[in-house]
Formats: C-alpha cells, structure tokens, sequence
C-alpha cells in the first residue's frame, strides 16, 4: 500500500469576530459526518495580549490574522484536500474559502512559516505582549491622572514595568512625566 496521503497546512477565510464559533461549527460538522480521522488540527491563531485598565493588568486575546483559520488536514493520494472534507469545511456557514489556489484545489501553506506562527503563540502564552506598544518620538495623550487631555511626545519606553517618560510642555515649558502604559494613548 504506497499511499501518498500526508498533512498539510491550509488558511481558511472566515467572518472576521466569529472566527472561535466557526471553528466549532467546522468541527462539530466534520464530526458529524465521520472525517475526523482527516482533520489533524484547527487553529484560530490568537496572541494573549495585556493591557493596563484603571492600574490594573488585565490578559486578553487577539486575533493574530482576523478573518482567517488555520487547518491542519490529511490530504488524499494526490496532495489535495478530500472531496467531503473540502465540502464539509465550504458548507460551514461563515467560511468564505480557502486562502491559495482556486476555489477547486486549493494550496497547502509553507509548512515553515504555520511552524513560526504556532511557535509563536506558544511563546506569547507565558509572555503576553503589551496591547500597545509604544517608541520614542510617539505623540499621546494623557487619558487620566493630573495631565490628563495634554498632549505630550514619548521620550523614552520601559516595557518591563510597562512605563513611558513623556515630554509634556507645561505653561511653555517642556516638563517630562511618568505614566503607565494605560494612561496615555497615540494621536
């Protein structure tokens, strides 16, 4: 038996904000009709992100390419998607497609590049990223505190404690302060 079946890597399209309830769809829809045994993996790729709210660190996800799923999928002996699970996967209800390809046969993707975007994911569960990364020369304005609605340049970044050193001008007169990362946003 030589078969030539091997996994492959595809991007779907999907409805950008129900990229999760459409993946349970697509699951609960290939499990109903049996083709889990070609189904090795489905992924919405999502980064654990943290911000600062009123002082506090909250960890929440975002979506790292909204609108789109990753697929894991045995392919048949000629290197394609099979029929039923190509059907399966375009009756789900907010899938619009494939991503490579034709509609018909569609293109598996670089299997190194799905390799660094599942890399990191796991990297950014143990080290959530800040929601906004901030660099010197960055115009904000200050959303709270003694300075709020002034506006001010970024002079300098501590992402470890998540703190920025922004030049403010004060009655004319340039004063630096020091704020959170929640306090101030980009203009």
């Amino acid at each position: 038996m030589g078969t030539m079946t091997k996994n492959a890597w595809y991007a779907l399209r999907a409805q950008s904000e129900r990229e999760e309830k459409i993946k349970e769809s697509l699951e609960a829809r290939v499990r109903a009709r049996g083709l889990e045994s070609y189904i090795k993996q489905i992924i919405v790729p999502a980064e654990n992100v943290s911000e600062i709210r009123e002082g506090k660190k909250r960890v929440l996800q975002q979506k790292m390419f909204p609108g789109y799923i990753l697929i894991e999928l045995q392919t048949n002996e000629g290197g394609e998607v099979p029929e039923g699970v190509w059907f399966a996967i375009m009756e789900t209800p907010g899938i619009s497609g494939f991503v490579g390809g034709n509609r018909m046969k569609p293109v598996p993707l670089d299997e190194t590049e799905v390799q660094r975007i599942i890399d990191d994911i796991e990297a950014r569960k143990e080290k959530p990223k800040p929601k906004m990364e901030f660099v010197p020369g960055d115009k904000v304005r200050i959303k709270e505190g003694s300075f709020e609605n002034f506006d001010g340049t970024v002079e300098s970044v501590d992402p470890t404690k998540w703190m920025l050193k922004v030049r403010v001008s004060i009655f004319g007169r340039d004063t630096s302060v020091e704020l959170e990362y929640g306090k101030v946003e980009k203009i």
